[in-house]
């Protein structure tokens, strides 16, 4: 299960697809979308992404900065950034911490037995720290609830 909301958001620091160390609190004072994915290049994964890039204007007018969290190698992210044209950090959550953190991480993978894989998950952090949107998918085929994030944001402004 996943952090409930009116939980203070766990800080972090990961690398970005960049190399460049990206922290939660870079962005105090705006609202933020943590999208948790499992494998980068994948079928789901890529239709998430990629239909929150074809979107990043309304979740720009709502002050949200999108931050996609994945256990794949910074080289990895970076790859998958560029073929799709991302337009939003992806963060490497190699170690597995923030997924932990967040409580997010697969024991085990539902396909190909694979442990420590983070769930797709999405996480509404408010200006203040607060988590007002909380959803973890246990079937990793599932999208967000794009609608009731937006609807978080909405709500935060």
């Amino acid at each position: 299960m996943a952090i409930p909301k009116g939980t203070k958001a766990p800080n972090f620091t990961l690398y970005d697809s960049e190399k460049k160390k990206v922290s939660l609190h870079d962005f105090d004072g705006k609202n933020v979308v943590l999208l948790f994915f499992p494998f980068a290049f994948s079928s789901v994964c890529t239709k998430e992404l990629c239909s929150i890039r074809d979107d990043i204007g309304n979740y720009g007018n709502l002050n949200a900065q999108i931050l996609g969290i994945s256990v794949d190698s910074l080289y990895s992210l970076d790859k998958f950034r560029k073929e799709q044209q991302l337009n939003f950090p992806l963060l490497s959550d190699f170690n597995k911490e923030v997924s932990k953190a967040y409580d997010v991480l697969y024991e085990v993978f539902p396909a190909f037995e694979m442990k420590g894989v983070s769930k797709r998950a999405a996480f509404v952090i408010n200006k203040d720290g607060l988590i007002v949107y909380s959803e973890a998918k246990e079937v990793p085929s599932e999208l967000p609830d794009f609608e009731s994030i937006k609807a978080a944001l909405q709500a935060a402004a």
